[in-house]
């Protein structure tokens, strides 16, 4: 295992490159301002499939390993219920179904971006988690995972910005922009278990938690809510046993 100053360093790179994909994934704006609801819904049914799978195999299991099942119970509810609460108070806007929490007066853009902020929070922090663990392999695994799954979201955020007239290059920006709070995530996920290693299968089962609330409460109904349930069905499917392939080979 490396040192613990080398791991912290290692976990935050890992984030910062997986929060920068979504960003990559916003490039197509520069080109085109159209893609179709049947390919969008299939990318984040896929998203949605690689964050099932790396809540299960990448999150879960090693807590369990680690600290038993009822610390990963714990540890998953915990996580849920901490999501769910930041959802409820954080005034933010939904791509399809629209403001969520607290009225607010903020511009569109700010929600838009709260409402980005809020998933890819517990993102970093899983891939900060993973390799606090100690895990290479493992923590390449989910940043790679994690990093494949934020590209169709960087373009979920792009296309909505264009429609508001924003310019190709500010849509590209402002996309990018929500993927940089995942090295904060992850800077928080590998400094506490790094510096505290018996909160580690806590960590990791807390993770999992909050990405599975995301993945349920927003990423499947918003998939579905255009019509396209079976497409979505199918992209989550091939995002998880991918998902599911990664943390094999690199696990």
């Amino acid at each position: 295992m490396p040192p613990s100053a080398e791991l912290i360093r290692i976990g935050f790179l890992a984030s910062l490159v997986a929060g920068l994909a979504t960003g990559a994934g916003a490039l197509p704006v520069l080109f085109t301002r159209q893609v179709s609801d049947r390919i969008l819904d299939v990318m984040l049914g896929f998203a949605a499939g690689v964050m099932l799978a790396a809540t299960a195999f990448s999150l879960l299991i090693p807590a369990i390993e680690l600290g038993g099942i009822w610390i990963a119970v714990l540890g998953t509810v915990i996580g849920g219920l901490f999501l769910h609460l930041v959802d409820r108070f954080t005034p933010h806007l939904h791509f399809i179904s629209g403001p969520e929490g607290p009225s607010s007066n903020l511009r569109r853009i700010w929600l838009l971006i709260l409402a980005i902020t809020i998933h890819n929070f517990p993102e970093g922090l899983a891939v900060g988690v993973s390799f606090g663990s100690g895990d290479m392999g493992a923590g390449t695994a989910l940043a790679t995972g994690i990093g494949l799954q934020n590209m169709p979201e960087g373009l979920a955020v792009a296309l909505p910005l264009l429609r508001e007239k924003y310019h190709r290059r500010r849509a590209l920006w402002y996309a990018t922009l929500t993927g940089l709070v995942e090295p904060l995530g992850g800077l928080l996920g590998v400094s506490i278990v790094t510096l505290a290693r018996p909160l580690l299968p806590l960590g990791l089962a807390f993770a999992a938690g909050a990405m599975l609330f995301v993945v349920c409460d927003e990423m499947i109904p918003e998939s579905h809510r255009k019509g396209h349930e079976r497409d979505a069905t199918f992209g989550l499917m091939a995002g998880f046993v991918i998902m599911m392939v990664l943390d094999t080979i690199f696990g």
